[in-house]
């Protein structure tokens, strides 16, 4: 398995109550390129991330399948309720296979 080449980033509280919902917000730099552009020359390549998902110590939380409509550089945002001290992991993978990974840990307390 390969690794995208966009930047992935992670935006997660270190520190949650027993019980708060965190926000995590997420960004690859990806140009999420269709195909379907023309420009009078060749059409570019297919270029798309089609799987995000976000684990909580191992086991999947969510997951979205994206399509052609998400826009270049897509930035997500997900709530989590925090019952324990927990690694947060996010996968994204494109139509190529390749795979970008962010992960945090959240300290509950």
């Amino acid at each position: 398995m390969s690794t995208l080449p966009g930047t992935p980033r992670l935006r997660i509280p270190a520190r949650a109550r027993p019980g708060e919902v965190i926000e995590l917000r997420m960004l690859i730099d990806h140009p999420m390129e269709t195909g379907l552009r023309h420009d009078g020359s060749a059409a570019p390549a297919r270029d798309l991330i089609e799987r995000l998902e976000v684990r909580r110590d191992g086991a999947l939380v969510f997951a979205a399948d994206l399509r052609n409509g998400t826009s270049p550089n897509p930035y997500h945002v997900v709530f989590l309720r925090m019952e324990r001290s927990a690694e947060i992991s996010v996968a994204w993978t494109d139509a190529r296979g390749r795979t970008a990974r962010a992960s945090a840990r959240v300290a509950v307390g």
